[in-house]
């Protein structure tokens, strides 16, 4: 079993998802309350957590790279760190290329899911961080199984997709979107192409 997945994003006019290039807002509307918005309806799901992808994660995660000096040799099984009850903040990144400095992203628990070819150096870095992580087969990209290990080893029952377009592209490519919440931010990123 894996658990029921809600692509939930906020979107442009013109289908872009990208809020800091969105034009304004009207006269007299916050730009706050429309983004807070988007939290009122991720929160009505009541989901165990959400998914984001490597460029995400790195956006807001804000770590650093530490040097794990004799880094042991580790076995590529899931790694389950002390949740505390919280939500899960599941990012997807093969290469292992996200630092994280802590356990959390705001507040929820990471789940880093991996590709099995990430170094012994970059698994003890994040474990010591007290970040939780799961393998996806040898190059990250076996979703569908990874999604397996987030229910049997974290108790997920649904979490919320919230990645840019490749990784929503590739959980729709996979057949893994089991349902689809979209708002539309009224403004325009008016980028090419």
């Amino acid at each position: 079993m894996r658990p029921h997945i809600i692509c939930h994003m906020s979107t442009s006019i013109d289908g872009r998802l990208h809020p800091s290039r969105f034009t304004g807002t009207a006269s007299g509307i916050s730009r706050d309350v429309l983004r807070g918005h988007y939290e009122k309806v991720h929160d009505s799901f009541e989901a165990d957590g959400w998914i984001i992808g490597r460029t995400t994660a790195s956006e807001i995660a804000k770590g650093t790279e530490r040097s794990i000096a004799g880094a042991p040799k580790l076995p590529r099984e899931a790694h389950v760190g002390d949740i505390k009850g919280r939500k899960l903040a599941v990012t997807i990144d093969p290469s292992g290329r996200v630092h994280y400095g802590k356990d959390n992203i705001g507040g929820d628990h990471v789940v880093a899911v991996l590709g099995e070819q990430v170094s012994d150096a970059y698994l003890a870095e994040i474990s010591e961080d007290g970040v939780s992580y799961i393998f996806a087969g040898a190059k990250g990209d076996d979703l569908s199984g990874a999604m397996q290990q987030l229910a049997a080893h974290f108790g997920a029952k649904k979490l919320l997709l919230e990645g840019g377009g490749k990784i929503n592209g590739a959980f729709l490519k996979h057949r893994l979107i089991d349902e689809f919440s979209t708002l539309i931010y009224p403004g325009v990123d008016g980028v090419a192409g």
